[in-house]
This record gives structure tokens, C-alpha cells and sequence, in this order.
């Protein structure tokens, strides 16, 4: 990179980034003004630590985490009934049963913890491959394999309720 100020290591980071993080948050919220809040703080917690893309060893891996991770606190903080619309009383709507379904999910993922709501949402919805995510967590690909099947089988009872 050949700029030498902080501020211009940002917004090349904000440009080369800021679509990716927006997809992300967009797919885990299902809500644009959402996924614009995700966005922001992604981009503020970046700007608050000094970042620049030098100091990233993976900024695209790091920028799917850190918006999957920031869609899901705002998953956690939102009401999710005022958001769907949908109200148990007005049985004569029509209610899409797939929307429904995903709200379902959102409450379902917003239910886990931190590492295992990132972890299956960057599997699942942003697509990375188990080596990925092993060396993004850490951790030893079989423990990735296991780990995801057991927060699969969390989500499906969580579901079930």
C-alpha cells in the first residue's frame, strides 16, 4: 500500500470492504437498515483500534467475521415480533411461511453462543470451507466438522420448540 496516513489506509479498507461486510450482515439480519448498523460498527470498531491493512493479517476474513459477529448482537438485541410484522390475532394474512421460517432461524442463531453463531453462520451463509474456518478459529479441522453438526442439532431442537 502506498498511502502513508491512517486515515487513507481506512477508507482503502472501507472500499475494498465495505460491500462484503454489507452482504454479510444483510444475509444474517435479513434487514437492510440492519445490515447498514452493522456496517457502521464494523467499520467504527475498525477506525476506534487504529487498524490499518498492514496490521490484518486476512482483512477479508477478518471483515466476514466481524459482521457476522456485529449481525448477530444486533439479532440478539432486536425484537424480532415487531420486525416480522406478524401479528398471531390477524389470522386471515397471509403469511409467508419461508419468512416466518427465517425469523425462526435468526431467534434460533441469536440463541447460541458468540464463536458458534459465527462459526455456522460463516459456514452456512458466507460459505467458507472447513479449512478455512479451522484456521480463522484455530482450531483442528475434525473439531471444526464436530462442532458444527452439534450446533446444527442445537439449532434444529431450538426450532422445534
Amino acid at each position: 500500500m502506498t498511502s502513508t496516513t491512517p486515515l487513507a489506509g481506512f477508507a482503502e479498507l472501507y472500499e475494498n470492504h465495505y460491500e462484503a461486510v454489507f452482504r454479510a450482515a444483510l444475509r444474517v439480519t435479513g434487514n437492510p437498515a440492519d445490515a447498514e448498523d452493522v456496517l457502521q460498527t464494523v467499520f467504527l470498531r475498525v477506525m476506534a483500534r487504529g487498524r490499518e491493512v498492514e496490521e490484518l493479517a486476512l482483512p477479508a476474513a477478518y471483515f466476514r467475521r466481524a459482521a457476522v459477529n456485529a449481525a448477530v448482537d444486533v439479532l440478539r438485541r432486536r425484537e424480532l415480533h415487531a420486525e416480522s410484522g406478524y401479528d398471531e390475532r390477524a389470522s386471515h394474512v397471509a403469511v409467508q411461511p419461508r419468512v416466518l421460517l427465517k425469523e425462526q432461524l435468526r431467534r434460533a442463531i441469536s440463541a447460541l453462543e458468540n464463536d458458534d453463531a459465527s462459526l455456522f453462520l460463516l459456514r452456512h451463509v458466507e460459505g467458507l470451507s472447513i479449512e478455512e474456518l479451522a484456521e480463522m478459529f484455530k482450531i483442528d479441522k475434525n473439531n471444526v466438522s464436530v462442532r458444527l453438526h452439534r450446533i446444527r442439532q442445537r439449532l434444529r431442537a431450538e426450532m422445534e420448540r
